[in-house]
């Protein structure tokens, strides 16, 4: 009887037992999260020549440190693994100030972001709509003319970046007959993809009665398309944008990348991967009003409109969202929390987290492999824990 592979010992299970029908279940996503390209085909970002990571920083004697999110005192160490957190990352008055790996995570590894990648691909939009090459007013079909038949018909760019699309469509992640099942073989995150593009998915959704602009709808294809607008409007892949317009000029450290689908799409909703320290050094530019390294990235005014003073009390609390942040606001793909402190984040399924604390000037990103894609009741607890942790730094 021969013993356990060295893969076997670390991950508990076996590599030819994860499966592209799986990939996205406990425990195998303690893998799958940090290996995407090896299930999906997925497309490069690369950092710059010579770049370097400094070496790994423990969170000192923060992980013993009390905390209550629930009905009872725990360590920080506790909430971490009770969280099903792979790895974080602290950073504080632009200093990174700990970081911390579950042991199945390597430091420098690569993880999933899941929809903190429409979090990543709105800040592109605002690059280039700085640039003046972008409306975020505009029709959606001055840019893809063919929407026209589709829910897109007559929406704009703004209600495609705030998620107020009246489309007809459920985030049914755990419906294997839904129009989401087909929405994830589209983008061949499930078997039976590459029969239908990404793009032909997303021009055969309709819209409901109710006009556009009215309610906050988290619907990701609306993502995928932002996307694609900013390919045609730019004229590049979104991965060379994504390179030339905010992973050179953030000082990313380690390559990046995208999931793509059998055109070649970019998964701009949620199919990116980075590491915890470059996720914190998006959130530490937004921070810095959209600077980075002494360098201009994306507009001041952008930033704050996006984190602090745009988007829609109203159409929020119509969303079906205003649980976690009764007095929150959707802008450009991210979540103003409406709390004292003027936090705001990006927040992806199974636990991906990319939080920013103006108050403490701390930035924390939080990687996870959840059971669940989605668990309301501890994302309410993720969100008290990352205020009280921005607390102690």
């Amino acid at each position: 009887m021969t013993g356990k592979t060295a893969f076997e010992t670390r991950y508990g299970f076996r590599r030819n037992e994860v499966l592209l029908s799986n990939w996205r279940v406990s425990p195998f996503n303690r893998w799958s999260f940090q290996n995407l390209g090896e299930l999906v085909p997925t497309a490069r970002v690369a950092a710059a020549p010579g770049a370097a990571e400094a070496r790994q920083r423990d969170m000192d004697g923060l992980l013993g440190e009390k905390v209550t999110v629930a009905t009872a005192p725990e360590t920080v160490a506790e909430f971490l693994l009770r969280s099903s957190t792979d790895a974080v990352t602290v950073m504080k008055g632009g200093k990174i100030t700990g970081d911390w790996f579950a042991p199945h995570m390597e430091f420098g590894a690569r993880h999933i972001i899941f929809s903190i990648s429409k979090s990543v691909t709105a800040i592109i939009a605002g690059i280039l709509e700085g640039e003046g090459v972008f409306d975020p007013e505009a029709p959606v079909t001055d840019y893809i003319p063919e929407a026209a038949g589709s829910a897109y018909g007559d929406a704009s760019v703004r209600h495609v970046l705030d998620m107020s699309v009246s489309l007809d469509f459920e985030e049914a992640y755990l419906d294997p007959e839904s129009a989401f099942a087909r929405y994830r073989r589209a983008t061949l995150w499930n078997p039976g993809g590459g029969t239908e593009s990404l793009r032909e998915f997303i021009l055969t959704l309709q819209r409901l009665a109710e006009p556009h602009g009215q309610t906050f709808r988290y619907r990701s294809p609306n993502s995928d398309l932002l996307g694609l607008l900013l390919e045609r409007a730019s004229g590049q892949r979104f991965t060379d944008l994504m390179r030339e317009k905010l992973w050179l000029p953030l000082g990313a450290v380690s390559e990046a990348s995208v999931g793509v689908d059998m055109e070649g799409t970019a998964r701009a909703a949620g199919g990116i991967s980075v590491t915890p320290r470059d996720l914190a050094r998006i959130g530490e530019m937004l921070r810095q009003g959209g600077t980075a390294n002494g360098h201009r990235i994306v507009p001041e005014a952008w930033v704050r409109d996006t984190t602090s003073t745009g988007g829609s009390n109203e159409a929020w609390r119509r969303g079906t969202m205003v649980s976690l942040f009764p007095n929150g606001r959707y802008r450009n793909k991210w979540y103003q929390t409406g709390h004292e402190n003027g936090a705001y984040c990006g927040i992806g399924i199974h636990g991906q987290w990319l939080y920013v604390d103006p108050s403490t000037e701390v930035v924390i990103a939080k990687m996870s492999s959840q059971p669940e894609p989605v668990d309301d009741p501890l994302d309410i607890e993720i969100v008290a824990f990352l205020e009280a942790l921005s607390r102690m730094v």
